[in-house]
């Protein structure tokens, strides 16, 4: 849980293999051919990759502000360069690149003479490139591991017809076209690029939603079907869609055409960007919406993996039919069906025990012939399953186990170790867990497993995380608990999605989606955020890193609050402060603690005061000041020693220690039952709803049943679960600064 190191900037190239003619495919360069493109391509481009910032962003610019850079240092031109070499000494390739440069720029053919004759007298020669380059590290792609050196071998299993689906068809797909191919087949147009590095997003459509009170679907571009019919059975690979029906037992009008398992993947399968975070979690009574959302997501995303691997096999038999040899591909684009690696989609999951219920739903959407056929399931189970039967045992009969909350057993019954990173590999007869990452289809991983992984590259130079530059499809599923772990991980493996790679681990590059050359991956990945509620980091995520050029829906939610769960006769006092900006708010909420707060309770005789703090940055600072003040105070924190602890709550419940900090993240983790509390101050609001009626329920000892809550309008989500929407609107816009609830 602590920052994430830095990754340090690194050069690296790409360049074609050595041999990358397979057996059984189209005919070999002569000689001469070959020999020119080995010395076009060992002279190669080299591109600098400079990470971007990792920060969190402030939540003005979480709301209304556009996409960063994506960590691209020259990436456009660097890769034309590439493309300009290979181009030079191929009158095919040449001919390819320069139709699609202009229809980059809108050009019409009959701007082509114009354009043949400023391309004659502007190229580079070969000579003059690798001069210009040869100040570089000349150094390549030395001493790898094997199975990365080519990218698509893992456990000697060659990555050959074999490894795609069996419902594989030589013939003609007489399908309509999918959103698949509708998606990743489409040419962006230099003015759309440049629109998306910096856009106006503008949610013009609204949807309700029926199943959720108060909510509503918004979104940008076209409108999505209210109706979404029978899209399900009509998208999704025949071999699916059967075994979907297979497992559930259902008929053709029976569960599997529900409107809202029907619903959830087609709004998935528009390829836009999803944000729907007021999602009920399984651990909090909501398995049955939980399953329909998981289902609905995994049946996309084996939709693209079996659409991607078929698109591949086609295109390879094709090929090995080819009398023109492996050229032809430089003529066509429907050869184009790769990116610059395998793994395709990215799983961000919190903890293990959620990573094996993932997992284990997958291998059965699978559409396997024997289940048998998942290797090192045994592996996987033991490693993500649960405790042991000793010490689940023993834990369930500590009185400490028993006096959790329900929502508490649920959640962390199980495996909530949150550092582990998994490959999956999808064959024509297996499904591999444990894969090397680059002959992967699926990386599922915690942030803190990926944060390490891009660490490790910093201190050897050999390992590298290109895996993770052609990712197509991103799924963070409760997200809400990542944020009590640490958000920035999560902004750090963002940045360092569809970067172009450092090595080129086996790609053939005459294959390559001419969007992944340009730069232009992330306009085309599909982010997935899902989560029980809302904050501005989810938000600064959604609207910085979420730039897919389908455009985006979200689920737009007012509440009721959660002011009748309060047992007690509680009078809440909430205490407004005006910041002029978001960058003045933490620091106008210290002053207005320390001015107006600290003097009513530094000469308390009877102590008893509990401090409840949102976040560790707050909760530091608040212990600097009350060491100044020589204040008698104890701690308890997320990163506080268990003896410490125990050794707090007794001071504390004695008397010996009048105040006493509370963390969010503490509370997330050990839900402790804190007593001899007589006075509650909330100096911010916690995340989670519903911690705030369980932290003044415990105000059931006390003789004033007080509590004052110190709030500000960049509190707007945090104040809208708990006291509804209704009246956090009145409160931000009232004249008054001081509000009773009781």
């Amino acid at each position: 849980m602590g920052k994430p190191r830095g990754i340090p900037k690194k050069k690296g190239f790409i360049k074609r293999p050595k041999t990358s003619h397979k057996p059984g495919s189209a005919k070999k360069l002569g000689k001469k051919g070959k020999a020119e493109r080995t010395n076009l391509v060992e002279n190669g481009r080299r591109e600098e990759v400079s990470p971007t910032s990792s920060s969190v962003c402030s939540f003005e610019e979480n709301l209304d502000s556009g996409p960063v850079e994506h960590g691209f240092s020259g990436g456009d031109s660097s890769v034309h360069n590439l493309l300009d070499v290979l181009g030079s000494s191929n009158p095919k390739f040449a001919a390819m690149y320069k139709k699609r440069q202009r229809e980059q720029l809108g050009l019409s053919s009959s701007d082509e003479e114009e354009d043949d004759d400023r391309s004659a007298s502007g190229s580079m020669s070969d000579k003059e490139y690798a001069d210009e380059e040869g100040s570089g590290d000349e150094s390549g792609p030395s001493n790898l591991d094997e199975n990365h050196a080519k990218g698509i071998i893992d456990d000697g299993d060659e990555d050959s017809a074999e490894d795609y689906p069996e419902d594989y068809n030589d013939g003609d797909d007489k399908e309509t076209l999918s959103s698949f191919d509708s998606h990743l087949a489409r040419s962006l147009m230099k003015e759309e690029v440049d629109n998306l590095k910096d856009p106006k997003w503008k949610f013009k459509w609204e949807m309700p939603e029926n199943y959720i009170p108060l909510s509503k679907w918004t979104g940008t571009g076209e409108p999505i079907s209210k109706e979404p019919g029978k899209e399900m059975a009509s998208s999704l690979k025949e071999k699916i869609h059967k075994h979907w029906k297979n497992i559930n037992k259902a008929s053709a009008s029976g569960d599997i055409n529900s409107s809202r398992e029907n619903f959830f993947f087609s709004l998935f399968n528009t390829y836009r960007d999803i944000m729907h975070c007021n999602k009920k979690p399984f651990y909090v009574k909501g398995g049955e919406e939980d399953s329909i959302i998981m289902d609905a997501y995994l049946l996309h995303i084996l939709n693209h993996i079996y659409r991607t691997r078929e698109l591949v096999i086609k295109n390879d038999a094709k090929l090995n039919k080819l009398e023109g040899g492996r050229e032809e591909v430089l003529g066509s684009d429907a050869y184009l069906d790769q990116g610059f690696t395998r793994p395709k989609v990215l799983f961000l999951l919190p903890l293990r025990s959620i990573a094996l219920s993932v997992v284990l739903r997958l291998i059965q959407l699978t559409p396997l012939t024997n289940k048998d056929n998942v290797e090192h399931l045994d592996r996987f189970t033991e490693e993500f399953g649960a405790l042991n039967d000793e010490e689940h045992n023993k834990k369930d009969s500590s009185s400490q186990g028993r006096s959790k909350p329900a929502d508490f057993r649920t959640l962390f019954g199980g495996n909530n170790n949150d550092h582990f990173v998994l490959g999956i590999k999808f064959t024509k007869r297996t499904m591999k867990l444990y894969s090397d990452f680059y002959s992967s289809d699926i990386i599922v991983a915690s942030p803190l497993g990926l944060v390490t992984k891009i660490g490790e590259t910093e201190f050897d130079k050999e390992k590298d995380v290109d895996y993770l530059s052609s990712i197509e499809i991103v799924v963070i599923d409760h997200a809400d608990v990542i944020v009590m772990q640490n958000w920035t991980h999560v902004n750090t493996v963002f940045d360092h999605l569809n970067l172009t790679p450092s090595k080129q681990h086996g790609t053939d590059i005459m294959r390559i989606r001419p969007w992944y050359l340009d730069g232009q991956a992330r306009f085309y990945r599909q982010t997935i955020l899902l989560g029980s509620y809302l904050n501005p980091d989810m938000n600064a995520l959604f609207n910085k890193f979420c730039v897919n050029y389908q455009g985006k829906a979200k689920l737009v939610s007012e509440y009721k609050g959660v002011l009748p769960k309060i047992l007690l006769q509680v009078q809440q006092i909430y205490e407004r402060f005006n910041p002029s900006s978001i960058i003045d708010a933490d620091d106008a909420r210290l002053d207005y603690f320390c001015k107006k707060v600290f003097p009513k309770i530094k000469d308390s005789i009877e102590g008893g005061i509990m401090i409840f703090i949102s976040s560790y940055f707050e909760f530091v600072r608040i212990r600097n000041f009350l060491k100044s003040q020589n204040a008698s105070f104890c701690l308890l924190g997320e990163y506080t020693k268990q003896s410490d602890i125990s050794r707090a709550r007794v001071w504390f419940f004695e008397g010996k220690r009048k105040i006493m900090l509370y963390t969010e993240r503490a509370h997330f983790y050990h839900r402790y039952k804190i007593r001899g509390i007589q006075d509650l101050i909330i100096y911010s609001l916690p995340e989670r709803k519903e911690f705030y009626p369980e932290i003044l329920n415990m105000l059931d000892a006390s003789r004033n049943m007080m509590c004052n809550v110190l709030f500000s309008r960049f509190d707007l989500l945090k104040l809208e679960r708990i006291v509804g929407t209704a009246a956090a609107k009145r409160m931000l816009s009232s004249e008054k600064d001081m509000f009773v609830f009781s």
